[in-house]
């Protein structure tokens, strides 16, 4: 990937992700620091607790590129240390925590999807992928209750609102002491890489501050260690129904890893997306320029059928995180499901398909003489035998963009192929014949 921005520089960086939407708190120093033009670099941590980041994580991710664009030196920290913890912001319950093997298989897998969006070369500016567990793994308890625990007093850590919000439901030590690892990992990269931001979600406000505190306490003296580090929040994003941003109508969260959630689910995930969220989601998940969002709303407002801007941010996301071959494939076979072209598809594209979408397989030689209504049961587009023959008669059952109209009369099936059974316009089915 290219570091270079037309607005490169430090001193741009806070004023391009204001008109992003990217900006819900900063401490005063930041914009000072910034504004000497000196690189900077930052870091956002990320929890290990999956082997897949989803797009929940994806505004942080575009933090980071946005800081690398701007001649900083993005820093992602997988909390393989802080993931066998547990951090209670955000969460109602105490999480599951894990094994060093399976953390060590969660980071490999979040490394690979980071990788999409940062520049990793080594050198100047170049990205870092660090795991806490390499300098907090060993560190005895004493050393740690001296060389950290001593700078912060229990009100000052039951104050936080992270805190707060689960001391009624129950709250382990464990969880309890999150905010001072992270205030660790702070301290150390600030020591080790000459990290002097770190950026997160407004969630994580508590947890970054802890960390300023404990910088100023332990490097610095007097008003001057106010300006030894620097935080940065980035705005919770929920959706329409104030959940956190990033589940699918079924509650299931929309994952960068293609085997939790297909491209073509990840593309028609954003295009999905409401005209509503449009100008906020152009700004947040692509590097187009202001005045390019601008002509996107324009054109939405336009021609709202056509859906200008979610094309743009479908294909844009998903070239960046899937691959430009996989983002026109997947493209094309959206256009084919809505244009009703599905079953024109060419063989490989088909194939491609069955990779995709909803897919049945059955053997060609026991489908046998089957009535159009028991092949839509058998291909899960009905729920019963009933529920197919009304759907039929009602012509709402297609076979290769056919119209059935008749449930009780035998489907003409073709041993080795795959045929595309729909109901409706969206709810359809591929039936992959080519079994024995």
């Amino acid at each position: 990937m290219t570091r270079a921005d037309p607005d490169s520089g430090p001193a741009g960086l806070l004023a391009e992700l204001t008109w992003r939407g990217m900006v819900h708190d900063a401490t005063p120093g930041l914009a000072a620091r910034l504004a000497t033009g000196r690189p900077i670099a930052g870091y956002n941590g990320f929890d290990p607790s999956g082997p897949s980041l989803h797009v929940g994580h994806l505004v942080p991710v575009f933090g980071l590129l946005h800081l690398q664009r701007h001649g900083g030196r993005p820093v992602a920290l997988v909390g393989g240390a802080t993931g066998m913890i547990g951090d209670p912001s955000g969460t109602s319950a105490e999480r599951n925590l894990l094994d060093r093997e399976t953390l060590a298989e969660n980071l490999a897998g979040i490394r690979v999807q980071l990788d999409r969006f940062l520049d990793f070369t080594p050198g100047v500016g170049g990205a870092l992928l660090v795991n806490n567990l390499d300098w907090l793994g060993d560190v005895p308890m004493l050393d740690f209750l001296r060389d950290v625990g001593k700078h912060f007093t229990v009100p000052y850590m039951l104050a936080k609102d992270s805190v707060q919000g689960r001391l009624g439901a129950g709250l382990s030590f464990t969880e309890f002491s999150y905010m001072l690892l992270q205030a660790a990992d702070f301290r150390h990269l600030y020591r080790t890489y000459g990290v002097e931001l770190q950026t997160g979600g407004a969630d994580q406000w508590g947890n970054i501050t802890a960390g300023l505190e404990l910088i100023r306490r332990s490097e610095g003296a007097g008003a001057e260690a106010e300006d030894l580090a620097h935080a940065l929040a980035y705005p919770l994003l929920l959706d329409a129904s104030g959940a956190k941003f990033g589940k699918t109508a079924a509650g299931t969260s929309v994952w960068l890893d293609p085997g939790r959630t297909t491209p073509y689910a990840f593309f028609q995930y954003w295009i999905d997306r409401p005209d509503s969220e449009m100008d906020r989601l152009l700004r947040l998940f692509t590097l187009l320029r202001r005045e390019e969002v601008e002509e996107l709303e324009a054109e939405q407002v336009e021609r709202p059928e056509a859906r200008p801007a979610q094309r743009v941010l479908a294909r844009d996301l998903t070239a960046r995180v899937h691959g430009a071959t996989v983002a026109g494939r997947v493209e094309d076979l959206s256009a084919a499901v809505f244009g009703g072209r599905l079953a024109a598809l060419p063989p490989d594209e088909l194939e491609f398909a069955t990779t995709q979408l909803p897919t049945v397989r059955l053997a060609a030689g026991a489908v046998g003489a089957m009535s159009a209504a028991a092949f839509a049961v058998a291909a899960g587009v009905a729920a019963s035998l009933g529920d197919a023959r009304r759907t039929t008669r009602q012509g709402g059952l297609s076979l290769n963009d056919v119209r059935l109209t008749d449930p009780e009369a035998e489907v003409s099936l073709v041993p080795g192929t795959v045929v595309v059974l729909r109901r409706g316009k969206r709810d359809y089915s591929l039936v992959d014949l080519r079994g024995e």
